[in-house]
């Protein structure tokens, strides 16, 4: 039962972050706005409507994605914490190139999947190593 209700309480604040930045809370925009931030860690739109629902919790990974893209607390998305302030949190660096996001991921589907695995290990270990 204490289950069902974290569930129930997390989805309640993802559905509030999302309308705080002005997206209406629906599966398949949480899955494609996420999809397009994290296209390597994406995920589908049953994923996405579970989450909704409060059917599931996403897993750690997807939950600092989740609470980045989201800008709100880690802590408070998952367990309601008290929201500290971005600032005393660990900040996710974006990094700006010429090309805009939109062509960089339309460049990216564009490489065979063995280069696309190539460049997925090498975003891996560039993030884990900071």
């Amino acid at each position: 039962m204490a289950r069902g209700l974290e569930r129930e309480d997390f989805s309640k604040r993802l559905r509030q972050a999302m309308q705080q930045r002005g997206m209406e809370p629906g599966a398949t925009r949480l899955a494609r706005e996420f999809n397009v931030r994290f296209p390597t860690s994406r995920v589908t739109v049953q994923a996405a409507r579970k989450w909704l629902a409060a059917e599931a919790i996403p897993s750690q990974d997807k939950l600092r994605s989740l609470a980045a893209w989201l800008k709100v607390g880690t802590e408070w998305l998952r367990f309601g914490a008290p929201q500290v302030p971005l600032a005393q949190e660990p900040q996710v660096r974006v990094y700006r190139t010429t090309l805009s996001d939109a062509e960089l991921l339309k460049r990216y589907r564009r490489l065979s999947e063995r280069h696309q695995q190539a460049v997925a290990e090498i975003i891996v270990a560039l993030t884990t190593a900071e």
